[in-house]
Order: C-alpha cells, then structure tokens, then sequence
C-alpha cells in the first residue's frame, strides 16, 4: 500500500501545477482583453458619435416634438418672420363720401371741360358765383314751352336760378328731415347745385302740380314729351334714371340742363349722361 502511493506521488504534484499554470494563464488572459476594451472605448474619435444640426446643449436634452418618441432630440428652430409691410399713403388719395370729396377745399374758379360748364359733386361752383338766371337759357325754355303748347302742353319752369345763400338753406333743411346719407341723393350741398349756374331749370306740367318733383311725372305725356325732344331746344334731362352711381344724384325727371349750340342733341344721340359723354369720372 505504501509502495503504491510512492510511486503515485510525482504524477499528482505534476497534475496539480499544470492546474495551477492552466488558472494563471487563464486569468492573465481574461484580465489583459477587459483591460484593451476599455482603453479603445475611452479613445473612440467624437466625430463617429452621431451630431444633431442647429442643437444646442440644453436643447439636445429637453426637446421634443409630437409625434416623435421622447427621447429623440429634436433641434429647436424659430420660424423666420417676415417683415410685415407698412403701409403707404398713397398721393392724392381722396375720400369720397356721397359723391363728394370729403375735405374738398371751397372752389374759387368755375370749372369747364371741353368749354361746357360742370357743376357736380365733384366740381363745384365758387360760393361768389352769381351770374342770375342765364338770359339765353331761358329764351330756349320760352321757346320749348312754345312747341309744347302746340301738342295741348303746358310747361311751367317752376324752379330755375337759386343764390349760394339759397341753396344752403334749403339743403340744410332737408338733411334735418331726412338725414344727410338721403338728403345728398336728391339736394346739392351748396356750390354744388347746377341752378347755381343759371342753365338748370325744373320743369312741371301746369294744372299737375301735384307730380312736380316726382318721377311719375317722367310717365305723363307731358315727362315723355320733355324726354324726346328737349334735345331739340338745347335742354338734356340731367339725372337720368339708373345713372345715380355717375351723376351722384338720384333719377329726376324733372331736371333739365342748358347747353349751348347742338351739344345737347349728341348728348342724347349718345344715350348717355354729360360727365360719361365728356369723359369724366
């Protein structure tokens, strides 16, 4: 038994020492690869980690938008503004007001166009302008009044030439019953009323008073007698129905305007009203 063991005893001391190296080679192994991970993880160059563009540091830690997960860092960028644009004033802007140039300095000269005289909304006549009835008008109204009698037509110029002074009383009159929005429809402020000029006259039927300054009166024999042939004496119906958005001044079939030589007669071939057949706005 002792014998035996004798000669067991070197194989089991050498047994145990190659264990012994085996363990050691093992670990020193094992201890130099976690030892060269580490030294390449600390070195790794920065510009393979991923950038984020217009980030900033505290941006790359808060930011997030809807829809994308949260924690995605997502780069804030404020919306470019654009300037909003000032506005102008344009030269020689007016405001029109009922037809009238609000702020519209007083006139101090009459205006022609073409050698006729306009008075209208925009165009008005100096509050000094007071000439009277003008003498060859009326002779063309006698003479119309004539012709018409001759047809069983009595005509009666029931209001022609009114002052400055006049015109503003009357006119203020009618803003107070009526309000000044209606009143500029069918009353000229003063300076802008054509009997101002002597060559308007409003005409009626004697014995039918009670159409004067109506538009029925345009219906009766005597409106459509004045409509077809007034042209002929020189007279053309100033404010014409469906016109009020160029003369400024609702339809008055009453409303008779002078102009020298056969002016009025193209006027009415034209079918149009004066300030469209001279060209004015």
């Amino acid at each position: 038994m002792n014998s035996n063991q004798k000669k067991n005893s070197p194989f089991v001391v050498i047994a145990s020492i190659s264990c012994v190296l085996l363990i050691a080679i093992l670990g020193s192994v094992y201890y130099k690869y976690n030892t060269a991970q580490s030294t390449t993880n600390e070195q790794e160059p920065i510009d393979s980690l991923p950038l984020v563009e217009n980030s900033t540091p505290a941006e790359s830690t808060t930011q997030s938008t809807e829809g994308a997960p949260s924690n995605d860092i997502v780069p804030k960028t404020e919306p470019v503004k654009e300037a909003e644009p000032t506005e102008q004033p344009k030269e020689n802007e007016v405001e029109i007001v009922n037809g009238y140039i609000e702020g519209q300095q007083p006139a101090t000269e009459p205006t022609y166009v073409n050698g006729v005289l306009i008075v209208n909304k925009k165009n008005p006549l100096p509050a000094d302008y007071d000439k009277g009835e003008d003498p060859t008008a009326k002779a063309a109204f006698d003479k119309m009044a004539v012709a018409a009698k001759a047809e069983g037509i009595e005509l009666v110029a029931f209001s022609g030439y009114r002052s400055y002074e006049y015109q503003t009383s009357l006119y203020d009159r009618y803003v107070a019953k009526d309000g000044k929005g209606e009143a500029d429809r069918y009353s000229a402020r003063p300076g802008h009323s054509e009997h101002q000029s002597g060559l308007a006259f409003d005409i009626g039927e004697k014995g039918r008073e009670d159409l004067w300054l109506t538009s029925a009166f345009g219906e009766t024999k005597a409106g459509q007698w004045l409509v077809n042939n007034a042209h002929k004496h020189g007279f053309i119906l100033r404010y014409p129905k469906g016109k009020e958005e160029i003369t400024g001044f609702m339809y008055e079939s009453w409303h008779f305007r002078y102009l020298d030589g056969d002016l009025a007669t193209k006027v009415y071939e034209a079918g149009v009203t004066l300030e469209e057949y001279l060209g004015l706005e």
